[in-house]
């Protein structure tokens, strides 16, 4: 459990950390989110997170809390003050306080809190042993690029994935392709062609996809941005998801098919690699992120 959180400007015991019932994230899931992964004490594609920040809140027409090198300068403090190295940092806006109505309040501050917990990235077993996935019904609204705080489609998908003894679920929607996982971007590999799913208003584009698409290009993989079936995914060599904490991760069934030979193949641990280095500076500085 984390010991201190941040919320509008102070630092408190977790415990006590809270906003107002009328919070409108709260009544409405007026708001968005980002989770960053901080490993060894560097923020994984900080650059990214605060493009999309940014840009979900720019998509429902709510300002920045607080400046971008602020928002630096505060998750910094609150990795330092729960001393952790190695962690997932949540950072939720929402449009703020006021009182119960659909229509957007005046003159109401977005409110800010963040959260931090320890995370083990190099001992994570679902990454050494790989993971599976079952496929769901996409239930979700039409502008799932935006990253908002409405999850309840994704906690039933994750429900569904979790009663089943399941890593993921990947969700099918109404043309009979998959679309993405509940809390990852979805890859199938077959030959030397990496497939996912366009990064269309049908997925919330990944900041580790956007590292990964460079990370494939320099290993001489071919990226196919569109949809596949759930027949489709049962016959590739290899499947992985992507995510800000889980980095990649190797799916080794899905529905029960098993994938390749059922462990996690040689080209989804060659990327896992190349992204930890990654992270580390060492293919050059972090991408940003772009609609």
């Amino acid at each position: 459990m984390p010991k201190i959180s941040y919320v509008n400007g102070s630092y408190v015991a977790h415990g006590s950390a809270s906003v107002h019932i009328e919070d409108r994230g709260y009544q409405f899931a007026d708001g968005v989110y980002e989770v960053i992964a901080c490993i060894k004490g560097v923020l994984a594609d900080e650059r990214g997170h605060m493009d999309r920040l940014e840009r979900s809140l720019g998509e429902l027409q709510i300002s920045m809390p607080v400046k971008r090198n602020v928002m630096g300068v505060i998750m910094r403090e609150l990795l330092r003050r729960n001393n952790l190295k190695n962690a997932a940092l949540y950072i939720q806006v929402t449009r703020g306080t006021a009182k119960r109505d659909f229509k957007f309040p005046k003159n109401v501050a977005p409110n800010l809190v963040m959260i931090c917990w320890p995370f083990k990235f190099d001992t994570n077993p679902v990454v050494l042993k790989g993971g599976s996935a079952i496929t769901v019904p996409d239930q979700r609204w039409a502008r799932r690029d935006i990253k908002t705080i409405a999850l309840l489609p994704q906690t039933l998908a994750k429900q569904k994935a979790a009663e089943a003894g399941a890593y993921e679920a990947w969700m099918v929607g109404g043309d009979g392709l998959i679309t993405e996982g509940s809390s990852s971007n979805a890859w199938i590999l077959k030959g030397n062609i990496l497939k996912t799913h366009k990064a269309d208003r049908d997925i919330l584009k990944g900041i580790t996809r956007t590292a990964v698409e460079k990370i494939a290009a320099l290993e001489g993989l071919v990226i196919e941005e569109r949809a596949f079936t759930p027949e489709e995914s049962y016959k590739a060599d290899e499947a992985f998801c992507t995510s800000a904490t889980g980095l990649i991760v190797p799916i080794v069934s899905i529905d029960n098919h098993k994938i390749g030979d059922g462990r996690p193949g040689p080209v989804s641990q060659k990327i896992y690699k190349a992204y930890r280095d990654y992270v580390k500076g060492l293919h050059g500085e972090h991408l940003p992120w772009t609609a």
